[in-house]
């Protein structure tokens, strides 16, 4: 028997810790599809999960907030190649058939390949889903258990129908054998390899925004926690890309002007050969890095000589009093 591959409830921890490699903010394209009679198969990668409005049309039918297909009369089946803004390995895969009630697909499979460029018609491609359900107007959520990087995706849809987006969660890979170890990096850069772990809330937005690429374009653009009513104080700890040693560290809260946190401060570990799944946020091993800070509105924070050196670290606490908004966290060093 098949192993069940479908998550049966939305996972919220899988879908903020792990990156989507297909984001079309990190270059990701869709490069080619079989068809797009519909809705233009560019809508796969875009942000939110698709738009629904019941009064558009357009001189080809219902206007769509996704990738959908003419009617088949054949035995063919419909797909759509995407080339993703970071390779990496791939964990998980989210076909979201949002909007897409009486027109969505019954069944979807994905592959994937590695390759320098984009596929040819020799490029071999591996199956790393295999033919599934897939549900109407839901975000269908499938594991997947190749351990492998990977620069491309090859969505299957059939026979046809409509897909709203397409997510693909994983680890980014980067080439570290062409970085230069005494040029300084943003070792918790998503693009480097840098992620969320753990969280202590992320009631308004997630947490993985402060790993990426610029300054937020607002508020949902970056991590902001609900308001605090009593004690304690929110945190989320960050996995390095490399082990490191951190020398500037930049806080930024672009947009975040009534809503921002009063202070900040950061701890580190070396949790180097240790399952990451133990490491909590009151693990005695932190070593406090830049002592509780003030932040202000709407700004860039840059921390530098108020370091502490605490050697090469894996992790990073970062920490904020008590509650409010954050739109990047640049950790910028060296490493070992």
């Amino acid at each position: 028997m098949r192993i069940e591959r479908q998550f049966r409830r939305y996972d919220d921890t899988y879908s903020s810790v792990y990156v989507n490699l297909a984001e079309e903010r990190f270059g990701t394209s869709v490069l080619w599809a079989t068809d797009d009679f519909f809705a233009e198969k560019e809508n796969l990668i875009k942000p939110g999960r698709g738009q629904y409005d019941p009064e558009r049309y357009t001189d080809r039918g219902k206007w769509m907030d996704g990738w959908e297909t003419r009617r088949r009369r054949d035995t063919n089946h419909d797909y759509c190649i995407v080339r993703l803004g970071m390779s990496g390995i791939i964990y998980g895969l989210d076909i979201d058939t949002n909007h897409f009630a009486g027109n969505h697909p019954s069944h979807a499979s994905v592959e994937a390949c590695h390759v320098i460029g984009d596929p040819t018609d020799e490029t071999e491609w591996t199956e790393i889903l295999p033919k599934s359900e897939v549900r109407s107007s839901n975000q269908n959520l499938f594991e997947v258990e190749s351990r492998q990087p990977w620069t491309h995706v090859r969505l299957h849809i059939y026979p046809d129908g409509g897909v709203a987006r397409f997510r693909v969660y994983g680890e980014v890979e980067f080439d570290w054998s062409r970085h230069n170890k005494e040029t300084r990096i943003d070792l918790v850069a998503v693009k480097h390899g840098g992620r969320v772990v753990q969280c202590s809330d992320m009631f308004f937005s997630s947490a993985r925004n402060l790993l990426f690429p610029g300054r937020g374009q607002a508020m949902w653009d970056g991590w902001e926690t609900k308001r605090r009513r009593g004690p304690g104080y929110d945190w989320v700890i960050l996995k390095l890309a490399r082990q490191g040693l951190i020398r500037r560290i930049e806080v930024d809260t672009a947009n975040f002007k009534g809503n921002y946190p009063d202070r900040c401060s950061f701890d580190a570990i070396d949790w180097t050969g240790k399952d990451q799944k133990d490491l909590e946020p009151d693990n005695p091993g932190w070593k406090p890095m830049l002592a509780e800070t003030p932040l202000t509105a709407d700004n860039q924070h840059f921390y530098e000589m108020e370091l502490a050196d605490v050697g090469p670290v894996t992790h990073v606490k970062f920490n904020i009093f008590p509650d409010g908004g954050v739109s990047r966290v640049r950790l910028l060093g060296y490493i070992v």
